[in-house]
C-alpha cells in the first residue's frame, strides 16, 4: 500500500435519483465520504446498491443530482475522477489464458503512476504470490476474487468502489480484505462498498437503499 497520504475534500452525492427500466430505484440521496471515510451500502436486492456504485463509477447516468469530488462537479473534470476510482464489480475481470502475474501486469499498465513494486505487492496482499505463475484458468472462484482484488493493493487510487467484495471468499481472504481497507483508509483513501456480509471496518458510516427511495 502507498505510504503517500490522500488529502483534500473528498466524494459527496446531492440528491441523486437513479432509474431503471422505468422505475425509480431511490432518490434525494446525499451523502459525504470523507479522506478516510468509509460507507457501507445496505438494502435488500433490487434497492439500487450495485446502481448506485456503476453510478459513482460513470457506467451509469443519474436521472438528477449530482456528484461532487473535492468540491466540484465529477462533469468538470472527468478525466482525474475516473483516475482516482477503482471499481470492484460482481465481475472480476480475470483474463483465464494469462497468468496470475501477468493479469496483474495488464493492470497495472493501465495506470501511470503505478509504483515499480505494485505487482509484487498486490500478490502478496492477497496471499498469491506463490501462484503467481499459475493460469487464471486454473484458479478458483475464491482465487479469482482474490486476484481482482490485488489490483486495489497494487494501484489504489484513492476511492474504492467495491460491490460484493467478499464473495466466494474464505475467512482468511476476509480478514486480508479488512486489512487491505484499514491501510487504504489510513492513508486517506476513501472506501463505498455495496455487501450483505459483515467484514472489518471499524466506524464505517451505513447507508440503507431500501429507505432511500
Amino acid at each position: 500500500m502507498s505510504d503517500a497520504h490522500i488529502s483534500g475534500a473528498g466524494l459527496s452525492a446531492r440528491n441523486l435519483v437513479c432509474e431503471r427500466g422505468g422505475r425509480t430505484l431511490f432518490s434525494s440521496l446525499s451523502f459525504d465520504v470523507a479522506p478516510g471515510d468509509a460507507l457501507i451500502l445496505r438494502g435488500p436486492n433490487g434497492s439500487g446498491k450495485t446502481s448506485l456504485l456503476r453510478l459513482l463509477a460513470g457506467l451509469l447516468p443519474a436521472a438528477d443530482g449530482e456528484i461532487l469530488w473535492r468540491g466540484a462537479p465529477v462533469q468538470r473534470d472527468r478525466e482525474a475522477w475516473r483516475g482516482a476510482l477503482r471499481f470492484l464489480a460482481h465481475d472480476n475481470a480475470v483474463k483465464p489464458t494469462l497468468t496470475v502475474e501477468q493479469n496483474l501486469v495488464f493492470w497495472t499498465k493501465l495506470y501511470d503512476n503505478a509504483p515499480g513494486d505494485a505487482v509484487s505487492r498486490g500478490l502478496t496482499a492477497v496471499g498469491l504470490e506463490r501462484l503467481a505463475d499459475l493460469p487464471a484458468v486454473m484458479l478458483s472462484a475464491g482465487q479469482r476474487r482474490r486476484l481482482a482484488l490485488a489490483r486495489l493493493a497494487a494501484c489504489p487510487g484513492e476511492v474504492w468502489l467495491l460491490d460484493e467484495p467478499t464473495v466466494t471468499l474464505d475467512a482468511d481472504s476476509v480478514a486480508r480484505l479488512s486489512v487491505m481497507v484499514a491501510d487504504h483508509r489510513g492513508n486517506g483513501g476513501m472506501v463505498i462498498a455495496a455487501t450483505h456480509d459483515a467484514f472489518d471496518a471499524p466506524e464505517a458510516g451505513h447507508l440503507d437503499l431500501g429507505n432511500a427511495g
